[in-house]
């Protein structure tokens, strides 16, 4: 992951690599920072295979921690800025993580992390919180460290994703894995230009956001960085810098086209625009191929255990209206069937499970070998996703056997809401499920059997909110007086999600 950064030292120097507010770093710059970073860390006691986290908000630094961490032979730990710190609190013990780097915007978190840990770092540009250490004046008083050359099948870091138990599983993901997927969403030309401008805008932590972060690096662009997505930071950066490039989810391209600003802003610099978390609406893609005149289209579809690219829908495939329901093809890096619970590969047409193999495939999960020896057998990762090829092999996905909701480009494991649930007194029993939203694509829907009609959906939600993180809070509760069984006593989803769906075939947005 790192001789990218070696390549455009050779090749460009002088380029600017990273753009965040006033602050524009050349290539040469943020080499020689990241290899002080590594010093840093080295000095901090952080080893081989050491597991270093971050709490942060995007920026610059963020960055410059991504190339660090295995500069200095370590693994990196991005942690979901928007969970509950029971959720972070689980995440950096469970993956051994002994230093923290935090920001302004989590600083405050710390006393309720702290357990645990070695090393806090605030790389934050306010006033560093006591018993920190500070960013910069770790940087400015470390020697460079030579690149541990870390790469291959070395593990590069621990990406947390939902649980079906109820808790975050660690994914483990290699050198390997990464730059193979970015390597095979480049040949179809997703992702960015060679050289361009690329906004990250989606969130740094999320392997969406870090696919293109690896793409651009890959390619020698220049990173151009807003600390969250609004509406207004985007267009402005976008009008300002010339953006390319960039990646967003539905909901956000909603909120975009949505802004009042929207039409004050020149937006025909970006030529490359992928977006991923679920399909987009008919409606929605129109309205933005008019707002980026000049833009091509990508859908990714994967997971944090494909590092994270399975398919592509290309922007070709995009002129196709019959098309842009399915996920795409298999990228140039994957193989990708659709089997029954043997194994089997099924006929085309026939829903079944959707498999991926290749070198993109995860090392495992983290500590978990029954899970990992569960997920991917014979090679095949098996996505949890029910689906079917068409004879082209484009792949539509129509449900989820893993029982997980897709919300704003956010997974929400439905095992995770109910445990959140059942933890208050008055539920005596609830099923969550996802249901289409215009905004969302889908919402977080809890449906329960209450042993007091006095508690209200209201007291429910603040009561998730003490457990889970926000985006994982349902949006709608719906009261009933009993769940739809199975003869062997098993929730019947599907028939819950009919009301919401319909009787189509396709359940999932």
């Amino acid at each position: 992951m790192t001789a990218a950064l070696h390549r455009m030292v050779q090749q460009a120097p002088d380029e600017p690599l990273t753009v965040f507010g006033d602050r524009v770093r050349t290539v040469a710059e943020s080499a020689d920072r990241v290899a002080r970073l590594a010093g840093a860390l080295g000095s901090l006691g952080v080893s081989r295979d050491d597991r270093v986290g971050i709490l942060a908000l995007n920026s610059d630094r963020y960055h410059e921690y991504l190339l660090g961490v295995p500069w200095a032979d370590a693994m990196v730990t991005p942690l979901n800025i928007r969970w509950s710190p029971a959720e972070l609190r689980y995440a950096l013990r469970e993956s051994g993580t002994r230093v923290l780097f935090v920001d302004d915007a989590f600083a405050d978190l710390v006393p309720e992390l702290r357990a645990g840990l070695s090393t806090v770092v605030f790389m934050g540009d306010g006033r560093t919180p006591p018993g920190m250490l500070d960013y910069e004046t770790l940087i400015a008083g470390a020697e460079a460290r030579p690149d541990a050359r870390r790469g291959g099948d070395a593990p590069y870091g621990v990406f947390y994703t939902g649980g079906t138990s109820g808790n975050p599983k660690g994914v483990l993901l290699s050198h390997t894995n990464l730059t193979t997927s970015a390597l095979g969403s480049l040949a179809t030309r997703a992702l960015v230009e060679p050289g361009g401008r690329l906004l990250h805008a989606a969130p740094m932590f999320h392997l969406a956001d870090i696919a293109v972060w690896t793409a651009g690096m890959l390619v020698g662009c220049t990173h151009v960085i807003v600390p969250v997505f609004t509406p207004p930071a985007v267009l402005a950066a976008i009008t300002e810098y010339q953006v390319t490039a960039t990646l967003l989810v539905p909901a956000m391209i909603q909120l975009l086209l949505d802004s009042p600003d929207l039409a004050d802003h020149d937006l025909t610099s970006v030529r490359t625009f992928t977006y991923a978390g679920s399909p987009i609406s008919e409606a929605l893609l129109d309205r933005a191929r008019k707002a980026f005149p000049a833009a091509g289209f990508t859908q990714a579809y994967g997971m944090t255990e494909l590092a994270p690219v399975a398919t592509l829908l290309s922007t070709e495939d995009h002129h196709y209206p019959a098309l842009r329901r399915s996920a795409g093809r298999a990228a140039p890096h994957a193989e990708v069937r659709v089997v029954d619970v043997d194994g089997n590969e099924v006929p085309r047409g026939t829903v079944g499970e959707v498999v991926v193999r290749g070198d993109n495939v995860m090392l495992g999960y983290w500590n978990q070998p029954e899970a990992t020896a569960a997920a991917v057998r014979d090679g095949w990762m098996h996505t949890g996703d029910g689906g079917y090829l068409d004879d082209r092999g484009y792949v539509f996905i129509v449900d989820r056997l893993k029982d997980m909701i897709v919300s704003g480009g956010e997974n929400v494991y439905s095992a995770e809401v109910e445990n959140a649930l059942a933890k208050h007194p008055s539920v005596a029993s609830c099923a969550v499920i996802g249901v289409p939203d215009e905004q969302w694509g889908e919402r977080v829907h809890a449906v329960v059997v209450r042993r007091d009609d006095t508690t209200t959906e209201d007291e429910l939600r603040e009561h998730c909110r003490e457990h889970i993180a926000g985006y994982k809070v349902p949006r709608s509760v719906e009261f009933t007086d009993a769940l739809p069984l199975s003869g062997a006593g098993k929730i019947l989803k599907r028939e819950l999600r009919r009301q919401y769906w319909g009787d189509g075939e396709r359940q999932v947005h």
